[in-house]
């Protein structure tokens, strides 16, 4: 397979499989769009893929990639339902990892061929990962699902690019039986009951077992059923001896806290097991730091909204997918363990293969929201819904208080004789009197209800004025949020000139709207604020609109990638609850002003997304290669794959953040 020339491996796959009986055609696509489009964000990528196509046919010097497909059809079925095995390959360049992964593709289809007991079609897609294995396999899926007629095109049915993948000498009889003016005509099967994602890694590890990872997490958070993991671990465990394991955050292994913490939960455990034997829920210490390292990883991974494998295109039309990695425990140029290897690996995606053929219907009795802690332990809905409700209720609860703060320290104003109103509340006569006789029906001076009225109108100001800051904040963070559209287009290469670009953009664009509407600055209206409890009122009142515009969005957030608002929670409810304005802060005590201050700076400076993401560069990378040019990189790869988690980021985290900031400075 090394010395195989470009075309040669689609050409010797279709030549193989041809062998066989089955349906055989080539898929040609090409190379995706990466221009950020925010009116296209939450389109299809159809129209994207379709555009993309149209101009490449206008620049022959495209080179499209090239998958090859192979049907198995059911004999016992009836083409309602398939099952699909992808096997990614290098077409430029195979390794030796590549080219054990598609010999295994290729025993399947031939054993598969062969079996009477198949009631379900089967597809092989040798996937070209020349652009990538998940733009291969989701334009593979776009077409299975949404076609679309170009086939017609001039550029797919060039002659240059014929005559490279249709030889026209002889090459034996098995090629004269191949039919190549329709190889080109796309073959679909049955509705995709699940999907397999399989390669095989070179890198060889240092364990007594053979290894098999598994990647799950899809677009959004989006995840398999369990049922699908749990079949493929019994069978790789229980059936062939292999070690499974989920990807999880390596470093956080080497956490000497952590460690000590897994020992006192493993001496809890034993406690209550000597208290109850029934108490079965001890575990070993390496255990609970394993689970803990799972945990994170499968929560940062469903947050950050991006699939880890050519799986997560599957999971974009609800097919339940995985990808696996086999890393052997020898060589791959081992021959004495090459076979007992391949057949071992074999018998598992076989054993995949027909229990999923057994399915009357689709995998859905499991769960569909989980974090995977292990390959064989996760943490359910019903568990993990629990903190994420105890974080969100204290923001109900502190809004609902703030709303109620001092409402029955209303201000009623009182004209001067002469009908005008006082410029200075100094001027004022402040009685709660006219308050009580104005409810009570007992007011009879028509000068007193007045008053009261212009201190309930004055009340009411400041309530909407809060509401107004909200709302500018959060179109500013909407439009700053389009502005890598423009930075896009511009020829710069530095991901550090480009964040220094949005980040001017932005804040000039804050500081300009905030000095027309007033959002940063003090308001000057033609009443100044001289009592205190107007000064309270007015951050009261921007703080409680604040926590309820973030507890919305937090919560719709939940219903689209719930780990993205569990992180939200975690991050944004400290900064919410413990911030304050700093100039009530300084008139406080030594010992409340200190910790006031600590917690409210802190808070804010932890919730700056530069910050996080600079942070979590550095605990996986470490510090020294952290910079916050990272920033530009994390968001560009966000709005690339369409992750709901860019506009949470800059819809909910960001406003959040600026008007925390404005409260903590308010003047």
């Amino acid at each position: 397979m090394r010395s195989c020339p470009v075309r040669g491996v689609q050409n010797l796959l279709v030549k193989h499989m041809s062998e066989t009986g089955g349906d055989v055609y080539f898929h040609k696509f090409l190379p995706p769009e990466k221009t950020f489009k925010p009116s296209r964000f939450f389109v299809d990528s159809q129209q994207q893929y379709k555009s993309n196509f149209e101009e490449c046919n206008k620049n022959s010097s495209v080179v499209p990639g090239v998958n090859v497909v192979g049907i198995i059809r059911a004999p016992h079925g009836d083409g309602k339902e398939a099952i699909v095995l992808v096997t990614p390959f290098l077409s430029d360049n195979i390794h030796i990892g590549d080219a054990f992964s598609l010999g295994l593709g290729y025993s399947l289809f031939h054993l598969f061929s062969r079996t009477i007991w198949l009631a379900k079609d089967f597809v092989w897609l040798a996937a070209d990962s020349k652009y990538g294995t998940h733009a291969a396999v989701a334009a593979w899926l776009k077409d299975y699902h949404e076609p679309i007629f170009y086939h017609s095109s001039s550029f797919l049915k060039s002659k240059s690019l014929v005559d490279s993948l249709h030889p026209t000498e002889e090459k034996g009889p098995s090629y004269k039986q191949i039919d190549y003016n329709t190889l080109d005509d796309f073959q679909r099967a049955g509705t995709i009951a699940a999907a397999l994602i399989f390669k095989v890694q070179e890198n060889q590890i240092q364990t007594d077992k053979d290894n098999l990872s598994v990647y799950a997490e899809a677009s959004n958070g989006q995840m398999p059923n369990l049922d699908l993991i749990n079949v493929v671990n019994f069978l790789a465990v229980h059936r062939q001896g292999l070690q499974t394991r989920v990807e999880s955050l390596f470093f956080m292994l080497s956490w000497k806290w952590l460690s000590v913490l897994g020992d006192i939960l493993e001496w809890l455990g034993k406690v209550a097991f000597t208290l109850n034997p029934e108490w079965k829920f001890g575990l070993p210490s390496e255990e609970y730091v394993q689970g803990a390292a799972g945990l994170t990883s499968s929560i940062y991974h469903q947050a950050l909204g991006i699939p880890t494998g050519a799986h997560g295109s599957f999971r974009d039309y609800q097919v339940d997918a995985i990808t696996l990695e086999v890393s052997p425990r020898f060589s791959l140029e081992n021959e004495m363990t090459r076979i007992s290897y391949l057949l071992k690996i074999g018998r598992l995606l076989e054993g995949v293969v027909r229990s999923i053929n057994n399915l009357l219907e689709k995998f859905h009795q499991s769960f569909f929201l989980y974090f995977l802690t292990s390959s064989s332990r996760f943490v359910s809905i019903g568990v993990y819904m629990i903190p994420f409700a105890l974080l969100v209720v204290p923001l109900v609860i502190l809004a609902a208080a703030l709303c109620s703060y001092k409402s029955g320290g209303l201000i009623p104003l009182t004209k001067s004789d002469d009908g005008s109103v006082p410029r200075d509340y100094s001027e004022l006569e402040f009685t709660h009197t006219n308050v009580l006789k104005s409810v009570s029906g007992t007011c009879t001076s028509g000068q007193d209800i007045d008053a009261i009225n212009l201190g309930l109108n004055l009340h009411s100001q400041k309530w909407f004025n809060a509401a107004k800051d909200v709302l500018l904040v959060h179109l500013w963070a909407a439009v700053v949020a389009m502005f890598p559209s423009v930075i896009c287009r511009l020829s710069l290469e530095a991901s550090e000139m480009k964040l220094l670009i949005w980040a001017a953009l932005s804040c000039l664009t804050l500081f300009v709207g905030s000095g027309i509407s007033g959002v940063i600055y003090p308001k000057f209206g033609r009443w100044r604020e001289t009592d205190k409890e107007s000064h309270i009122e007015g951050w009261v009142a921007l703080k409680a609109f604040t926590l309820g515009i973030t507890t919305i969005g937090l919560v719709i957030m939940s219903v689209i990638n719930f780990a993205a608002a569990l992180l939200g929670v975690i991050v944004l409810v400290p900064m919410c609850l413990s911030v304050y304005p700093l100039k009530y802060i300084l008139k406080a005590s030594i010992m409340k002003r200190t910790l006031l201050m600590l917690l409210s700076i802190s808070f804010i400076i932890l919730a700056f997304p530069p910050f996080v993401v600079v942070a979590l560069r550095g605990l996986f990378d470490g510090f020294s290669k952290a910079s916050f040019a990272d920033f530009w990189d994390w968001t560009e790869i966000l709005w690339s794959w369409g992750s709901a988690t860019y506009p949470y980021l800059f819809l909910v985290h960001v406003p959040c953040w600026v008007l925390c900031f404005r409260v903590l400075l308010y003047i």
